[in-house]
């Protein structure tokens, strides 16, 4: 190890904490030191080794059952080459390139990655990433106070549940006030509300969500848009499943100033709920509002293509009353994984991916709805999400699904009471026509035992 002291620093340095030794310094003190040698086994040959964790981890019997989980965290196929490049020791030790001339591979990817955004949401700009959806939200609603320096925050009620709880602890300390619209009986969002609440003098963003947490398509109208504009707010679209953009309207079709949303989709694993990797989109007059950094692409003196940091508007680098964020970071690995899967796929990989999905989940609803006493909760137009309502409890339904190894789905009573009868199920590319019959016999016992009683 590198050490730069010379022997007269370290008898100063121990001079004055009073140690005679390095050795001094550094021994446990008596009180809770062992008292009696460490009892470890003799060391394990690597064969062996790998056979015992191998022992362990088919003890977690998750991976067998039969997925129909979604609510913001996907389960999509990852191509292998993405863990064959992105795991690679000059991607995994890459921290922020603030020296472009040594960073230009990051930089290129960042840039690459602001430009898929761009592509997929219809918008101008995009910056590096956020932590992940929910704080892009939060992100993009200051971005709107900034702009329009109004503070009350118009939040549909079939955004998230998640997203409104992060949404919600941001505003309390912007002094910011945020007012839910009610999600009407079709799954989407109460337009006519909306419209009522836009009266109020003081509204900065309209915040929805398409598909939404139903997974219904839920996109406002032309008339709404328009009296979103005379109200002078900012229209939010948020897309926690980003698959989605490959095949529906992108958000600046519908009106969406800034765009915000989860990309874990695109190639990065569920792993227990993160990381994942936010972003942000948005309309060019935001530009210098966006949080965080964005790489831009310039030519050097040999008129070579050139990427830089081309703005970074947190309190590290401007002053802290102009920086628009506080955001310190970005997932730069987890955007570095979904550009490789954006790349991998290409355009017409991901429309069919997400053509799919569209397929698969129409599957699902059929055969569910075909089940005596399970229904479709909405007729709405929906991606790879939907409601079903249960006869009883939809957490007791869930109980018996998994006894026949089956996740079932999410308990939407969690968020909504008037949906304490239903569950939120998910298709992906990924679930079978093995998965849909097995879930469809296991609903048929429930459906056979609530009839009994």
């Amino acid at each position: 190890m590198y050490t730069p002291h010379t022997a007269r620093d370290i008898e100063e340095m121990l001079a004055v904490v009073g140690a005679p030794s390095l050795d001094d310094l550094a021994r446990v003190p008596a009180g809770i030191a062992l008292k009696v040698k460490l009892d470890l086994p003799q060391a394990t040959p690597e064969i062996d080794l790998i056979r015992r964790f191998q022992q362990l981890a088919h003890r977690n019997d998750g991976a067998g059952y039969r997925q129909f989980l979604g609510a913001g965290a996907y389960r999509h196929y990852i191509p292998p080459v993405l863990g064959a490049l992105a795991m690679r020791g000059e991607f995994l030790t890459a921290y922020t390139p603030y020296q472009a001339e040594v960073s230009q591979g990051s930089l290129q990817a960042i840039y690459e990655w602001q430009t898929y955004i761009c592509q997929l949401t219809g918008l101008d700009v995009a910056n590096a990433s956020v932590y992940d959806g929910a704080t892009a939200l939060a992100e993009a609603a200051i971005m709107a106070i900034n702009a329009t320096g109004k503070h009350t925050l118009l939040i549909s009620r079939a955004v998230h549940p998640n997203y409104r709880a992060v949404l919600n602890t941001y505003a309390g300390g912007l002094d910011a006030r945020v007012e839910e619209i009610a999600a009407a009986a079709s799954g989407t969002t109460d337009w006519a509300q909306l419209s009522e609440r836009l009266a109020q003098p003081d509204v900065a963003a309209v915040i929805v969500q398409s598909p939404n947490f139903f997974g219904n398509v839920d996109t406002p109208d032309s008339v709404v848009q328009e009296a979103i504009k005379a109200a002078g707010a900012v229209l939010i679209g948020v897309v926690a499943e980003a698959l989605s953009l490959a095949v529906l309207q992108p958000p600046a079709a519908w009106g969406a100033g800034i765009a915000v949303g989860e990309a874990q989709s695109f190639g990065v694993a569920l792993a227990y709920g993160g990381p994942y990797v936010g972003f942000i989109a948005a309309a060019k007059e935001h530009l210098r509002r966006l949080p965080g950094r964005l790489a831009g692409k310039s030519t050097d003196a040999q008129g070579r293509p050139a990427y830089v940091l081309t703005l970074q508007a947190r309190e590290q680098h401007i002053r802290r009353e102009r920086a628009t964020s506080n955001i310190c970071t970005n997932q730069a690995h987890c955007a570095l994984l979904a550009t490789m899967y954006l790349a991998a796929v290409g355009n017409s990989g991901l429309r069919a991916i997400a053509t799919e999905n569209l397929r698969r989940s129409r599957q699902l609803a059929t055969t569910v709805a075909n089940v005596p006493g399970f229904r479709l909760a909405h007729q709405e137009p929906f991606f790879n999400e939907l409601v079903v309502r249960v006869p009883g409890r939809a957490a007791d339904v869930l109980t018996v699904l998994e006894q026949h190894g089956i996740l079932g789905g999410v308990d939407l009573g969690r968020w909504y009471p008037e949906y304490a009868d239903a569950l939120l199920m998910t298709a992906t590319e990924l679930t079978t026509d093995e998965d849909i019959d097995a879930l469809s016999a296991a609903l048929k016992e429930v459906a056979s035992s609530a009839a009994a009683v």
